[in-house]
């Protein structure tokens, strides 16, 4: 990747996140008017749009369902804690999950595996799928999320999260996107790509704009257990900067995503 010439920084990161992957009109709307677009969307979504898929839901239930996906987005987050944060039964909550997949609102990474490591957990890492989505639905705005670094953070995972995924769509080689977490959070890792071959290239992502070597480890254990099967990893950071951080690992500003 290619460091581009001028780089957003982190309050940017989360202007292009609160203004998600929607049309132009949308996007040039200032930030007073998007708000509350994005808000009256979400509302469509939970009420009219529902609709058309079944009437059996709870708009008010529903909706608390939403807003417990957004506060974890971009986390490996057991699906009972969703269900007990949104105060729903588990059926209520499988039915309002397949809901908000059909409806493209909400969806998960698996994670990857492979019989060379050991003690890798299973469970998917969950997103809403568009971070202006999670966003309207807990009513935050640029000027809040800057002052909560775990949503900060989540939120930026999940923008990033929305740029991979599109461009994967349209890749001719089709690979696929996992992430990686041992057991007791031992290591982790944001997304793992996998191509044929059983052959992956690795990414973290963080806000901040100095990564170190340390923000590495986990790709550099990683590479260590695949030895020739690693392609490489960078960690993704909001920086102006490309630098390495290993021989195998590079820091890459996100904005080097669309460069």
């Amino acid at each position: 990747m290619a460091s581009p010439t001028e780089t957003p920084d982190l309050r940017d990161y989360a202007e292009l996140a609160a203004s998600g992957g929607f049309p132009q009109p949308v996007l040039r709307l200032p930030p007073s008017e998007r708000g509350p677009w994005l808000e009256s969307y979400v509302d469509q979504l939970l009420t009219r749009d529902i609709e058309t898929i079944t009437t059996h839901r709870d708009p008010r239930l529903l909706r608390r369902y939403l807003e417990s996906w957004a506060l974890n987005t971009a986390g490996v987050t057991d699906h009972r804690a969703i269900y007990e944060t949104a105060g729903i039964a588990k059926a209520t909550g499988e039915s309002y999950e397949r809901l908000l997949r059909n409806l493209l609102i909400i969806d998960t990474l698996p994670a990857w595996w492979t019989n060379r490591i050991k003690r890798l957990v299973r469970g998917p890492k969950r997103y809403v799928i568009d971070p202006s989505v999670a966003l309207a639905a807990l009513r935050v705005g640029v000027a809040g999320l800057m002052k909560d670094g775990d949503l900060l953070g989540r939120i930026v995972d999940t923008f990033v999260m929305a740029q991979l995924r599109a461009q994967v769509a349209g890749c001719e080689t089709r690979p696929r996107l996992y992430h990686l977490r041992q057991e007791k959070g031992q290591h982790e890792i944001d997304v793992v790509v996998e191509y044929g071959g059983g052959r992956v290239f690795a990414f973290e992502i963080k806000a901040s704009s100095a990564p170190t070597r340390d923000d590495a480890r986990h790709l550099a254990w990683l590479s260590a257990e695949l030895g020739d099967r690693f392609l490489g990893g960078a960690v993704l950071h909001t920086g102006p900067r490309a630098f390495r951080l290993g021989d195998d690992i590079a820091a890459v500003p996100i904005a080097a995503l669309w460069s």
